[in-house]
């Protein structure tokens, strides 16, 4: 029953990305909106959506190793994984105003929740923890960067990109139901994917912390990374690479602040070596798309960042 979730999961995804990518690219170019911010939002929001139900889902039973770990794991497979299996299918190139705000924005996040995570260090607390005053700055740096992303479309409204010029346009109705459907099938396939890895997972005897950092961050970031992957394949890099830099804003500042609003959470599993990581990855991320290659992912780059993410993981299975 498991594989058979895994199964329908995937391919509800796949179908999932390619109309949810269409539609939303189709508006984009009737509306006259820069890619990038239907990446950063429509896109991004659409996608994370898998992580926002885990996350909250998790904290309300008390599992807050998955509620974390899942948002911590999904960006770092983000960054890592996604990027450098995109930048494989075909390179991404990266505008400056992304390498300049968006990048740097997103390791941002990273640093507000490393520090809001190391009550010990900095208050001499008995535990870390996220606490529901955590949670709402987490609410209103969101609250931010949605302000930010609507002055890129009042600012960009009447500019065009040579990327826009081969997206498909459709009707808006049909560029609706392709974004509806496409979001349906990317967050129950999503969950079908998480219902499977995680009952093969429990099968095996794994902790949850190891559970939400890999398999069920993996498998709720399979919507962006098959989003990005075909976003890339029809010459849109910026939705693929505002795709990435969207959803990792959305499940930090939204999905843990929603989390952490909703209970504290409290991280044992999870560690330092995990959120920095998470903050390294974005960091290497921004020095690829700044030194080298006149701002573009490579395909040898792209492999590095992959590299990156196996070493990863096998640091997470041997310390386990």
């Amino acid at each position: 029953m498991n594989i058979l979730l895994l199964i329908g999961g995937l391919l509800l995804i796949l179908l999932g990305a390619s109309g949810l990518t269409d539609g939303a690219a189709s508006i984009a170019k009737r509306f006259k909106i820069p890619s990038i911010v239907i990446g950063l939002t429509i896109v991004a929001f659409g996608t994370s959506t898998p992580e926002l139900a885990v996350s909250v889902s998790s904290a309300l039973k008390g599992s807050a190793d998955i509620a974390i770990g899942n948002v911590v794991g999904s960006n770092i497979f983000n960054t890592l994984m996604i990027v450098g299996c995109t930048a494989l299918f075909a390179p991404i190139v990266i505008t400056r105003s992304t390498l300049r705000k968006e990048i740097p924005l997103c390791i941002l996040s990273s640093i507000v929740l490393l520090i809001c995570a190391n009550d010990i260090f900095f208050d001499k607390s008995e535990d870390n923890v996220l606490s529901i005053t955590d949670g709402l700055i987490m609410l209103c740096f969101f609250i931010i960067f949605l302000g930010y992303t609507f002055a890129i479309v009042s600012n960009n409204r009447t500019e065009s990109s040579n990327e826009e010029e081969e997206i498909k346009q459709m009707p808006i109705f049909k560029s609706t139901l392709y974004i509806i459907g496409g979001l349906c099938a990317l967050i129950f396939g999503g969950q079908w994917f998480v219902e499977g890895a995680s009952g093969i997972a429990r099968g095996l005897g794994v902790s949850e912390s190891i559970i939400g950092l890999t398999l069920v961050a993996g498998g709720t970031s399979l919507p962006e990374l098959a989003t990005s992957i075909v976003a890339a394949l029809k010459k849109n890099p910026e939705i693929a690479i505002g795709n990435v830099i969207g959803s990792n804003l959305f499940n930090i500042f939204f999905v843990l602040g929603c989390s952490a609003t909703t209970t504290p959470l409290h991280l044992s599993g999870i560690t330092n070596f995990d959120l920095l990581t998470l903050v390294a990855s974005g960091i290497l991320l921004w020095l690829f798309g700044l030194f080298f290659a006149k701002r573009t992912i490579t395909r040898i780059e792209g492999s590095i960042l992959i590299l990156c993410y196996i070493a990863y993981t096998a640091a997470l299975i041997y310390m386990a």
